[in-house]
């Protein structure tokens, strides 16, 4: 005569595969997946007031600032002393900085102009810049312009 004995492991597993033992099991397993899912409409706890990851824009300020500083640093370069070297600049104002790389003086048409190409470089990114500054007849210099190549 032979003897089977039947595994009471084998019994508490059939268990597990009933449809209801597989969606229990099934829950458990990804209660760890669903927990930072938005599921009963916790919106209201979310704190906005926090963001990430942007970028301010430049305001009207802050660009004719860094022309003030670009135009100081063109006219009171020593052309002399600069040649053909780059001339740097930089704006703690708007965090914004540069290098002038040309300076041409032209004493034409009565007046003392010093055109310049230079970058800017800004949390917009960097962007080349051509411009121009004239003596006026008071002495001051005033930026004629500023524009974006």
């Amino acid at each position: 005569m032979v003897v089977i004995a039947k595994s009471k492991c084998r019994k508490q597993w059939s268990n597990l595969t009933s449809p209801f033992g597989v969606a229990a099991v099934a829950c458990l397993l990804l209660s760890g997946c669903t927990s930072s899912m938005d599921l009963f409409s916790s919106a209201d706890k979310v704190d906005r007031s926090i963001s990430t990851g942007t970028v301010p824009k430049v305001k009207s300020g802050d660009a004719q600032s860094d022309e003030t500083t670009v135009r100081n640093a063109v006219t009171s370069a020593d052309l002399a002393k600069v040649g053909g070297n780059p001339l740097p600049w930089a704006n703690s104002a708007t965090g914004s900085a540069g290098v002038v790389s040309t300076i041409r003086e032209d004493r034409g048409q009565g007046h003392v102009c010093r055109a310049f190409t230079t970058t800017r470089h800004s949390y917009e990114g960097v962007a080349m810049f051509s411009g121009q500054a004239c003596m006026t007849d008071k002495g001051d210099w005033l930026l004629t312009a500023f524009d974006r190549q």
